[in-house]
């Protein structure tokens, strides 16, 4: 439990920034790396997307790839770190980006990288839901003997019904979820540890794979060029590893903030680079050399074939799977209402007024998370569109992330500000990390946008970069929109400090509306 020392010292920090303690702080540091570890899931990560490395390299690329992108994303992971130690707010990156970037800028970057920021994370909180659904309908139809296939409503329907469990979680079991965190983590060292350790003991003998395959052999199935193919790969690690600011959006709940969320991400993403290599050696030793075979199982789960249907010992792991997908899940819609909050304080959502309020009863943001899972709920009706489509949206995340990373960090460093450095900081080495890791996430956001195949048609064209750009072009409409001074250059000014000050929240042009009750400022003495 914090003493009350810690939690003195985390509300002056908060106060510091311009904000008043809103949240109860619920999270202790070892609670706070089991919501970062969450964010890493080894196994299951893995396993929603085995396909990428298998067809772009096969044993190289789950191995090798996997050890050099793990490198250069635990310099992102540092770089993001720095920047939480130094300024431990729920609003996270948007408000790091309003506070190092130039007076002239200021207020349209942090816009972007806000709405960047927020949309991710609720997409991510979609896509995680639409991969739980799939698992639960993969266990039924293997348990059927595959005589049942669900249909989209179907897995449309579950995913619904995850959504809405979710939502329930985050408006009434905050501390409950802070502590279960040691479950998520034991939970994830299970699924692991059966990987690494049971596989190569269960695996027939004809299944296994001599060294010099398993650590040597490049197998490039989908056509590009295999320097380019091993590039595609690294998709792998990144998706597993990401949602670095997942543990600044409740830094407000933390004890200890500015030390216990850098310290949870990098200790979380350093043990997310050593087990995911472990379980892609185990894998890459265990599965057979048939990789069309592997690639085509007929759950729709790769990974199944190359590792848990091997064995009947594995028969219990998809199951694990699904629990810690499902507490990863209540941990992201947890940190997504956070942000969502943090944002809707500074008055930059439609309806803030209605977003930015605390429950009396459960004190916690439920209008936000409820936003939340509409938004989530609406961007998963898209499954009835297509594969091309939902494969779109859920890869949009992915690189609005990136944006919203390279934005504050790229800030901190371009313009004259008052950067102080937190507890956690890399010292002569601060700013060496931080290049190369921008150059990496630039990297990566270009390698994404291509398509699987160099062979392109209207079903297998990649739409990221569409959606993208039209993502930041409607953010800019809004930002520049003139009809009746809507748009937030003309009442935008960044995070707005809640401490003795009066707070104003825009609906419709200009009108404003002040509440009076616990939940909103004071005003001005």
């Amino acid at each position: 439990m914090a003493t009350t020392q810690s939690l003195n010292s985390d509300d002056a920090r908060l106060a510091e920034l311009g904000y008043k303690q809103e949240f109860k702080r619920h999270f202790t540091l070892w609670e706070t790396f089991g919501l970062s570890f969450s964010m890493v899931t080894v196994v299951p990560g893995i396993a929603s997307v085995f396909f990428i490395s298998v067809s772009n390299g096969g044993p190289v690329s789950m191995i090798w790839g996997w050890l050099i992108a793990g490198f250069f994303i635990t310099l992102v992971c540092i770089a993001v770190s720095e920047l939480a130690s130094a300024a431990p707010t729920a609003g996270g990156l948007y408000y790091w980006t309003y506070r190092y970037a130039s007076p002239r800028c200021r207020n349209l970057l942090s816009w972007i990288v806000g709405y960047s920021n927020t949309i991710y994370l609720m997409a991510a909180v979609a896509s995680v839901a639409w991969s739980i659904a799939l698992q639960i309908a993969a266990c039924v139809t293997i348990e059927s003997n595959f005589t049942w296939a669900p249909t989209t409503a179907q897995l449309f329907g579950i995913s619904t019904a995850v959504l809405v469990t979710q939502a329930l979680v985050a408006c009434f079991a905050t501390r409950i979820m802070a502590r279960l965190q040691s479950f998520v983590v034991a939970v994830n060292f299970a699924l692991i540890l059966v990987v690494i350790i049971s596989l190569p003991a269960a695996t027939p003998k004809e299944f296994k794979n001599d060294t010099r395959y398993a650590l040597g052999k490049f197998d490039n199935i989908n056509g590009w060029p295999n320097g380019f193919a091993f590039c595609l790969s690294f998709l792998t690690p990144l998706w597993v590893i990401a949602a670095f600011d997942v543990t600044a959006h409740i830094s407000e709940e933390a004890s200890n903030a500015n030390f216990a969320v850098p310290w949870a991400n990098t200790m979380s993403t350093s043990l997310a680079v050593l087990t995911g290599v472990a379980v892609n050696i185990a894998v890459a030793f265990c599965m057979g050399d048939d990789l069309l075979s592997i690639l085509s199982d007929p759950t729709g789960q790769p990974f199944a074939t190359a590792s848990y249907n091997r064995a009947s010992v594995f028969l219990t792991a998809p199951y694990m799977s699904i629990l810690y997908s499902f507490l990863t899940e209540a941990n992201l819609t947890l940190a997504a209402s956070r942000q969502t909050f943090a944002f809707a304080r500074d008055g930059a959502l439609p309806f803030s007024f209605w977003i930015y309020r605390m429950n009396k009863f459960s004190a916690t943001p439920i209008n936000a998370v409820w936003v939340v899972t509409a938004v989530a709920f609406i961007l998963t009706l898209l499954v009835f569109a297509g594969p091309t489509a939902i494969t779109t949206i859920f890869s949009l995340p992915i690189v609005a992330q990136y944006l919203s990373y390279i934005i504050p960090i790229f800030c901190r460093f371009a313009f004259k500000n008052d950067f102080t450095p937190g507890p956690f900081y890399t010292g002569r080495l601060s700013a060496p990390i931080s290049i190369f890791s921008l150059f990496w996430m630039v990297f990566m956001m270009i390698v994404f946008m291509f398509p699987a195949t160099p062979i392109v048609s209207s079903i297998s064209m990649n739409y990221t970069s569409a959606c993208l750009g039209a993502w930041v072009l409607l953010s800019l409409v809004a930002y520049y929109f003139p009809f009746n001074e809507l748009g937030g250059v003309h009442w935008f000014k960044g995070p707005v400090p809640n401490i003795d000050t009066e707070r104003e929240f825009i609906s419709s042009g200009a009108h404003t509306e002040k509440s009076g009750d616990s939940n909103n400022l004071e005003k001005e003495a």
